[in-house]
């Protein structure tokens, strides 16, 4: 028994793979060897025949073609190896014919997968000639189907290609991403990141997976993939490349915003592997390794594991070395750190931590002073640290924050300025310094947040009298004060501006200055809101008596 002698298999046309397919149905009905086996494969070619049936329904297509001219080899290997196996008396020997055998059937198995893919994935519909001009988002469109289908089938290389194309289209435009992930990109690639792809595919994969985690709007596709996506990317920070690693912290940047992944990366050793790239890593899987760290130890109940495998040490040591990104990070998850830990706190200070923020301090635009500025705070809440702090000299850097145009930096130095204003040696030192007028200025911030961060430090600078001196001598500090005595400005602590005005209470041309304002009207309000220190000023400056709220009239 032979091939049909037209039979090329190289050839478009899907007609001679139906000629090979009867003539190996009809070959494997006579062996005699592997019998089993053959009839297992004459089982699978029965569908063979369905989706090749299926497929000539649609105008040629270069995957479809592709696939067909693949198994066409295939099916003429395996119509070969079963007219051998027509008699017991078998050539090569019966390990190496059973071996055959095993491999043939494992090729038509996937063959069958692939077509399969085909025709479910729709890409054969994209062949059909449209009878109008085809816009760009439906090119696009069409090729990222294209490219998720190839993603499924073919060899390790031809995935790889497809892999690098897909990667190229999704980097050209962010549009592009979400029509890739609209046409089911995302299950395709945690699929490819299973442990027995290849090293080269892993990382083009883990490439692919980043980019999509970079658009907030495609986040929720990946978060979809829940625990597998995780355990795939965590084995990516133990065994990948560097590129490989720098893009599973990337993708796993926005995965561990929510605690439920947090705390899986905590319970699967995933910290000691973000460590080990922050000491080791390339510059960039650092940086984002440090990015991943300072996620977690947002969290209050998973720093015990970060305690465990000395991150301090490891963070200190990235924050002084590493790219200015790293270095970054790495600051913010010290304060993270140090959070309510005042034994944390003098082990960053022995491990050199103000050398650190000094040199960051001096060394990063204004923008980036945020983490460093609040790690500063952080370390002053122990009262202990704050002498160190001045005779280390970020006093004066404190209050070139509070000057900045940078709205976090300066929220964070005012509340560095109220920890540090413990007591009058420290109050006197601000106040010399020239730290009331910009705080001053703050009080018209533009966040409540800079409004009450400034007003609880002026708070406790205004307890030295000297500094209560400096504060009148501000044509706008009273008024400044007044206006945020008024109920209408919620979410803001009314003791801090009430504090304020009551500390100048001991100078009658200021007393005047607030009931001219309206604040008897505020402090009405406020003390039936039981605001504290309240009832105190409006006695103040009010003499005591009710009709004091009128006398602007």
């Amino acid at each position: 028994m032979k091939l049909p002698e037209n039979q090329n298999p190289n050839a478009r046309d899907p007609q001679p793979v139906d000629q090979i397919l009867e003539s190996l149905i009809h070959s494997i009905h006579h062996t005699q060897s592997f019998k089993g086996k053959w009839s297992l494969i004459g089982s699978k070619l029965s569908y063979l025949k369905t989706l090749l049936s299926d497929i000539s329904d649609f105008p040629p297509n270069p995957i479809s073609d592709g696939l067909i001219r693949s198994l066409s080899q295939t099916l003429s290997d395996a119509f070969n190896l079963s007219v051998i196996c027509h008699s017991g008396n078998l050539p090569a020997g019966k390990l190496k014919t059973q071996n055959e055998v095993d491999s043939v059937a494992a090729k038509i198995d996937n063959h069958i997968r692939d077509l399969d893919v085909v025709i479910k994935s729709g890409v054969l519909h994209d062949g059909v000639v449209s009878s109008g001009p085809v816009s760009k988002r439906e090119s696009v469109r069409v090729e990222a189907r294209g490219l998720v289908t190839r993603l499924q089938i073919g060899s390790v290389e031809s995935r790889a290609f497809a892999l690098d194309s897909l990667i190229r289209l999704m980097n050209e435009d962010d549009k592009h991403v979400l029509i890739a992930v609209a046409q089911g990109v995302v299950p395709v690639l945690v699929r490819l990141l299973d442990s027995g792809s290849s090293p080269e595919i892993k990382e083009k994969t883990v490439t692919a997976i980043a980019r999509v985690s970079l658009l907030d709007s495609s986040k929720h596709v990946l978060m979809a993939e829940g625990l597998l996506l995780l355990h795939y990317l965590i084995k990516v920070l133990e065994s990948g490349s560097g590129l490989a690693k720098e893009k599973a912290c990337v993708t796993l940047q926005s995965l561990t915003l929510l605690k439920e992944n947090a705390k899986v990366m905590e319970s699967r050793g995933g910290i000691s592997s973000l460590l080990e790239i922050c000491q080791s890593g390339t510059p960039p899987s650092q940086a984002a390794a440090a990015a991943v760290i300072r996620n977690l130890t947002a969290f209050a109940d998973l720093k015990h594991g970060f305690f465990e495998e000395n991150a301090v040490s490891v963070l200190i040591t990235l924050a002084r070395s590493g790219t200015a990104l790293a270095q970054e990070h790495s600051i913010a998850c010290l304060s993270n750190l140090i959070k309510e830990d005042d034994n944390m706190k003098l082990l960053v200070v022995r491990k050199q931590g103000f050398s650190v923020m000094r040199t960051f301090w001096d060394s990063v635009p204004v923008l980036s002073l945020d983490v460093v500025v609040e790690l500063l705070s952080e370390l002053a809440s122990d009262q202990r640290l704050i002498e160190p702090l001045i005779s280390n000299g970020f006093l004066p850097r404190l209050l070139n924050a509070l000057n900045c145009n940078a709205l976090g930096v300066r929220t964070h130095a005012a509340v560095a300025v109220y920890k540090i204003g413990y007591n009058s040696k420290t109050r006197k030192e601000l106040g010399e310094l020239g730290f009331i007028p910009p705080l001053i200025r703050m009080l018209e911030g533009k966040s409540v947040e800079e409004i009450e961060a400034s007003a609880k430090a002026l708070s406790v600078l205004l307890i030295y009298t000297e500094n209560r001196r400096i504060y009148r001598k501000n044509l706008q500090g009273v008024a400044s004060a007044v206006l945020l005595l008024d109920p209408l400005i919620t979410n803001l602590e009314k003791k801090y501006p009430v504090s304020i005005l009551l500390s100048l209470t001991h100078s009658k041309k200021c007393r005047k200055q607030m009931v001219n304002l309206g604040a008897l009207v505020h402090l009405q309000k406020l003390v039936a809101m039981d605001v504290e220190g309240a009832k105190s000023l409006q006695e103040a400056i009010g003499g005591g008596k009710l009709f004091g709220v009128f006398r602007r009239k």
